[in-house]
């Protein structure tokens, strides 16, 4: 595994070098002090705390220890978990229109993509724009401070998806890694979708190069990244996945597809190409160290192998996987190869959820399922969440807690019933089922205090989505009779 970029230069007194820090003006210096637990996802002791200032966080505070830096403002954590904000790196926003669709239940995965396409060949912009805030939202509120999101599914009405998105992550104050998905082999030509979700290859790739030109911020500590993702192999050409990684490459972007996911799948890519996923991942130039998987469940031991040899990263997505009866991704096995391995929610129709806290559960409960109660531990699946997902979107500064990392945290609390009687804060948090932070910052700024979210009126939004989604639903229906 690559070695993490600035892990060398941790300063071990927990304190930025004071050459490092701005001594003209400097931004309000907040101590977050005295939690009942931290999780750093690192070795560093801050039992008492963190300080931070502007959108750093700029020393850890030991047990027993008061902060260096000067402090303006104290924030009493006292009973809550500290932790780095989590990262989910795999998502399809527009699918929270159509969670629990009645078409769609009960189906394994291509059976339900093609339940569910005659409902999303009918998404608008207002729908893209709604369904990407009101996800947004419930992600934050689950402690997620960094999402990604594949969005693949565009039509006559859809051509400014992307742009839609990256609008509504600067208005909720949101990080995101917005991927340009795409889909070009329709029905017609032996696909899946209709051919009205699909786009011309070319116009695919002028769309990207214009994406990545208009939002990509390369810097550390971004608020907002593209990356390209063709949908999956059976939805595109080769062409394609060659064309989308030389022009991500020239850019200096990421890649990201589906692989791995079922077995029908896999048997489509051998009937297609008359090759296995990992091969034709090779052949189209994609085992590198700047692409990452969703999902990764069916690979031979040789495959994932080759995957950690090359870097390439996978999203584990338990819910969905369980969901769908997809399978178990074989985690320990590819973090052992030296695959980098993140956790992600997957589309809200497919889980039917967007709450990361509660997939850190899922991934402890599967994790043990397949490889033992002893293998599996709540530290290692909140590092997965962390550090782990920030490996896969190449972020160094996000997912841990440490001097000079992003001010992205999530404070839990731990007075609801369901806590009542625990020993250890930390491990009560995963295996009791925390579900909903008490507080949540992204770059220095709270987005939720108390539980709620901080300037979004929640129940208007929800209104807004739950009248698209029937909308949505009256729609295909109508065009089924």
């Amino acid at each position: 595994m690559r070695p993490r970029a600035g892990a060398a230069s941790v300063d071990r007194a927990f304190r930025l070098p004071e050459e490092t820090r701005s001594v003209t003006n400097p931004p309000m210096a907040t101590w977050i002090k005295k939690p009942a637990a931290v999780f750093t996802a690192n070795d560093l002791d801050s039992s008492d705390g963190i300080v931070v200032q502007g959108d750093r966080i700029v020393e850890l505070v030991p047990a027993g220890a008061e902060p260096e830096t000067p402090i303006d403002n104290a924030f009493d954590a006292t009973g809550r978990v500290l932790l780095p904000g989590l990262i989910n790196g795999h998502h399809h926003f527009y699918q929270s229109l159509t969670r629990a669709a009645p078409p769609a239940l009960d189906k394994p995965l291509l059976g339900w993509l093609q339940s569910l396409y005659p409902i999303w060949e009918n998404l608008t912009e207002e729908a893209v724009a709604v369904s990407t805030r009101l996800v947004m939202a419930e992600l934050m509120l689950s402690g997620c401070t960094t999402t990604s999101d594949h969005h693949y599914l565009f039509n006559a009405a859809l051509e400014q998806a992307i742009d839609i998105q990256a609008e509504a992550a600067a208005e909720l104050g949101m990080r995101a890694v917005l991927t340009r998905g795409s889909m070009s082999v329709s029905v017609e030509d032996g696909g899946l979708p209709p051919r009205s979700i699909t786009q011309p290859e070319q116009t695919i790739l002028d769309d990207s190069e214009r994406l990545i030109r208009r939002y990509h911020d390369g810097a550390s500590h971004a608020m907002l990244q593209i990356a390209l993702a063709p949908c999956a192999p059976q939805l595109v050409t080769p062409e394609l996945m060659r064309e989308s990684a030389r022009i991500a490459r020239a850019h200096g972007v990421r890649l990201h597809t589906h692989l791995g996911e079922t077995r029908d799948e896999d048997a489509l890519c051998v009937s297609n190409y008359d090759m296995r996923p990992v091969d034709y991942l090779a052949d189209v130039g994609w085992l590198a160290d700047d692409v990452w998987l969703a999902h990764g469940i069916h690979f031979t031991d040789r495959e994932i192998a080759r995957l950690g040899a090359a870097g390439v990263g996978v999203c584990h997505c338990p819910s969905s996987n369980m969901l769908l009866a997809s399978g178990i991704c074989p985690v320990n096995d590819l973090v052992s190869a030296g695959a980098p391995v993140g956790l992600g929610v997957d589309g809200s129709a497919s889980n039917d959820s967007s709450n990361l806290m509660q997939e850190v559960r899922q991934a402890l409960l599967v994790g043990r399922l397949r490889y033992g109660a002893d293998s599996v531990s709540h530290e290692s699946v909140l590092r997965l969440a962390t550090r782990g997902t920030a490996d896969l979107l190449a972020r160094p500064e996000l997912g841990e807690l440490r001097p000079g990392a992003a001010a992205d945290i999530a404070l839990f609390g731990l007075d609801e019933p369901r806590f009542s009687g625990h020993g250890d804060p930390l491990a009560a948090l995963v295996r009791c089922g925390a579900s909903r932070v008490s507080d949540l910052m992204i770059a220095g700024v709270w987005r939720v205090r108390g539980g709620e979210l901080v300037d979004v009126d929640l129940d208007g939004l929800m209104r807004e989505h739950r009248r698209i989604a029937a909308s949505l639903a009256r729609t295909a229906g109508s065009a089924g009779r």
